[in-house]
């Protein structure tokens, strides 16, 4: 699944992706902990991972998946 980062408070590591219909999803620490990266920027597009309802991983469109 892709969306686009909404927010991103590099303080708590967490923030919030907007998918392609609008849906807004937060993610936490631990879901952008778990892909990889140091930084988001308002706009980037990512790629995301959702165990249930919870967002697991964000990580940069042009990054495959963790397994």
């Amino acid at each position: 699944m892709q969306g686009t980062v909404k927010a991103f408070d590099a303080e708590t590591r967490s923030g919030s992706v907007l998918l392609d219909d609008g849906t807004e999803l937060e993610f936490d620490a631990a879901a952008f902990a778990a892909g990889g990266l140091r930084l988001l920027r308002f706009g980037q597009r990512v790629n995301l991972a959702l165990d249930g309802d919870r967002v697991s991983v964000v990580t940069l469109s042009t990054f495959p998946l963790p397994s």
